[in-house]
C-alpha cells in the first residue's frame, strides 16, 4: 500500500481543494495511507529531520509545501518521489504543483475592461512567484490596450500583519489613486484587506473602488463587506493530476512534469458588483438598478429619474454595460438568487419573491438556461449534499 506523506497548512482553502483532488484520486486507485504532518514541522525540524522520519515509516511519496528553494538537493536524495507547491519560487528538478498565474492576472485585467473601468491597481507580495506572475498578468494584458496599473507589493506576507486595520501605507495608497478604481489583488486574503483598509478609509467599494481576489475562498469572500468577487482556481483538478501522477512515479521511474492549476471562472458578488460609466446618467441609473433589483423594477421606473429619454438611455446603457437593460437586471438577480441558494436554506419560491421575480416555473427555467442545472441541483453542488 502507498504510504503518503502530506506536509501541508491545513487551514487553506487552496491546498483543502489540492487535497480533495489527491483524496479522489486515491479513493479511485488506492487504497492509499496518508500521514498529515504538521506544517509546524517544517520550521521546527526541518526538511532533513522530516525526511529522516519518512524513511522510518516507509514513506513511499510525498506531496509538501516548501519555502525554500535551495531544498532540492535533499528532495533528489529522498529516496521516493517528492511533489512540491511552489509556496515562493518554483522548484527546480522536482515536479511543482504551480499555476497559470499569468493567464490568471489577464482573466482580472479582461474582466475589469468589460465593466468599463479605465482606473487600475494591483495589490500583491514581492516575495511570491505566484503574487509576482498575477500582478504581471495584470499589468500586461492592460498595457497593451493602453492602459496604466499602479501597483502596491508588500516585502513581506500581508497575510500574518494586522497593520492593514489601522491608517497605513496601504489607505494612504488608496486614498490617492484615482477612481472609480478597478482593484486586483494577489489572493483573497490580500483582497479582504483592500476592503478592510477601503472601509477605514471613508471609500466605498464598489462605487468607487471595484475589489477582485484570487482562490474563490468562500470563508474569506463572506467575511469581508461587501462580500469578495473572486477567481476560482481549478485546484480539485490539479490535485487529482499530482495524485496520479505520484503514483505512476511511486511505481516506476516515470517521467514528471509540472502540475499548472488553471484559473476556471469569476464568481462575482458585491466587491465588483458596478459598472464604471464615465456618463454620469448612466452612472446614476446603475446606482439605481443596483438599489432597487430585488423589486420588480423596470426600464420605465429607471427613465423616471434621469434626463434621458428611453431609446437615449437604451443606447448608452448598452454601449457602457454591453447588455440590454432588461438582461443587465435579470443577471443581478440570478447572481443574488444563486448566492442565496448555495448561503441559505429558503425554499425557492420564497428567493424568487424576495428578489422580485415572477413565478417559480419561469424563474428554474430560466435559471437552468444560465446555469445548466436546475435550482435544487445548483443548491446540492454548492452546499455538499449527498444524495
Amino acid at each position: 500500500m502507498p504510504k503518503v506523506i502530506l506536509l501541508a497548512n491545513f487551514s487553506e482553502e487552496y491546498f483543502k481543494k489540492i487535497l480533495l483532488g489527491i483524496a479522489l484520486y486515491s479513493k479511485e486507485n488506492g487504497p492509499w495511507l496518508f500521514c498529515r504532518m504538521p506544517f509546524y514541522y517544517r520550521d521546527t525540524i526541518g526538511l532533513e529531520g522530516i525526511l529522516d522520519w519518512a524513511k522510518e515509516w516507509g514513506a513511499t511519496g510525498m506531496f509538501a509545501q516548501l519555502n525554500k528553494t535551495d531544498d532540492t538537493p535533499l528532495l533528489a536524495r529522498a529516496g521516493f518521489p517528492v511533489i512540491v507547491t511552489d509556496l515562493k519560487e518554483r522548484f527546480i528538478n522536482v515536479p511543482n504543483i504551480t499555476g497559470a498565474y499569468f493567464k490568471t492576472g489577464e482573466l482580472g485585467a479582461e474582466y475589469f475592461i468589460n465593466k468599463g473601468y479605465s482606473n487600475f491597481a494591483f495589490y500583491g507580495i514581492k516575495s511570491f512567484v505566484w503574487s509576482r506572475e498575477r500582478g504581471e498578468g495584470f499589468s500586461s494584458y492592460l498595457n497593451k490596450r493602453g492602459y496604466q496599473v499602479q501597483t502596491f507589493e508588500s516585502e513581506a506576507d500581508p497575510n500574518h500583519e494586522i497593520w492593514y486595520y489601522r491608517p497605513s501605507a496601504l489607505s494612504k495608497w488608496l486614498n490617492e489613486l484615482p477612481k472609480p478604481l478597478a482593484i486586483m489583488a494577489c489572493d483573497d486574503y490580500c483582497a479582504q484587506q483592500i476592503t478592510e483598509s477601503c472601509k477605514i478609509s471613508g471609500i466605498k467599494v464598489p462605487e468607487e473602488v471595484a475589489v477582485l481576489g484570487v482562490d474563490n475562498d468562500e470563508l474569506m469572500c463572506m467575511l469581508s463587506d461587501p462580500r469578495l468577487s473572486s477567481i476560482e482556481l481549478d485546484a480539485e483538478q490539479g490535485g487529482y493530476e499530482a495524485a496520479a501522477m505520484l503514483d505512476r512515479m511511486m511505481k516506476s521511474n516515470a517521467r514528471w512534469r509540472d502540475i499548472v492549476i488553471q484559473p476556471r471562472k469569476i464568481v462575482s458578488r458585491q466587491s465588483t458588483d458596478m459598472y464604471a460609466a464615465a456618463d454620469p446618467q448612466i452612472a446614476a441609473a446603475i446606482r439605481l438598478i443596483h438599489e432597487n433589483f430585488h423589486t420588480p423594477i423596470k426600464v420605465d421606473d429607471i427613465v423616471k429619474q434621469i434626463a434621458l429619454s428611453r431609446r437615449s438611455f437604451e443606447i448608452k446603457f448598452r454601449e457602457t454595460t454591453n447588455l440590454p437593460v432588461y438582461q443587465y437586471i435579470l443577471k443581478l438577480k440570478m447572481e443574488r438568487f444563486s448566492a442565496l441558494l448555495a448561503e441559505t436554506s429558503k425554499p425557492v419560491g420564497d428567493i424568487a419573491h424576495e428578489l422580485g421575480m415572477d413565478e417559480v416555473k419561469n424563474v428554474s427555467r430560466r435559471f437552468k438556461q444560465l446555469m445548466g442545472c436546475s435550482p435544487g441541483e445548483y443548491r446540492k453542488i454548492k452546499q455538499g449534499i449527498a444524495e
